[in-house]
């Protein structure tokens, strides 16, 4: 598996990923916590920011929907989150945003340079979507973890390289060139 190219963070030596779904209350929060939890674990977590936000604001304030926490928490995660809505700053303020299905990715925009769906990092089914498990059963949340660990641990993987101030030396020449 290779490890896939990030676009260089605004600020040096800072990294800020944005996770963006429907309501903030299943996907992206999940991806949020997983996320979360794989930077701390590698040792990045004063370098790097992760938050999550909804295209729609019906859930604005909300805990994450009870089947998605209960699924982190079996998992032994710990699903701290409120819900916000996604706010056009966001293209401005994060190194990568990174939309659950093609919808949300329609509503942000479309794809850029910063800009792409969460599964485009996916070791397995690349570029595909994450499906909405939200009326479905336990067994969609169980699914959409599966997805979220994985890609999680490709874009973790990735992240040193996006720090690392000599990829930012070698992409300035490759674009110069």
């Amino acid at each position: 598996m290779s490890t896939p190219a990030l676009p260089l963070p605004r600020e040096p030596g800072r990294y800020r990923i944005g996770l963006v779904c429907l309501g903030n209350i299943c996907r992206s929060p999940m991806a949020d916590v997983v996320l979360r939890t794989r930077v701390d674990e590698a040792g990045l977590s004063a370098s790097v920011a992760v938050d999550s936000c909804g295209t729609g604001g019906w859930h604005v304030g909300d805990p994450m929907d009870r089947r998605a926490a209960a699924t982190l928490t079996a998992a032994g995660y710990d699903p701290v989150h409120r819900a916000q809505q996604f706010d056009p700053s966001w293209l401005d303020d994060h190194d990568l945003l990174l939309a659950m299905d093609g919808a949300n990715l329609a509503d942000i925009g479309g794809r850029s340079d910063r800009v792409g769906l969460f599964r485009d990092l996916d070791p397995v089914g690349t570029g595909g979507e994450v499906p909405d498990p939200y009326y479905g059963g336990d067994s969609g949340f169980e699914e959409v973890l599966s997805m979220v660990e994985r890609t999680c641990a490709a874009l973790v993987a990735a992240l040193p390289a996006a720090l690392s101030p000599s990829s930012e030396h070698e992409r300035s020449d490759r674009e110069q060139a």
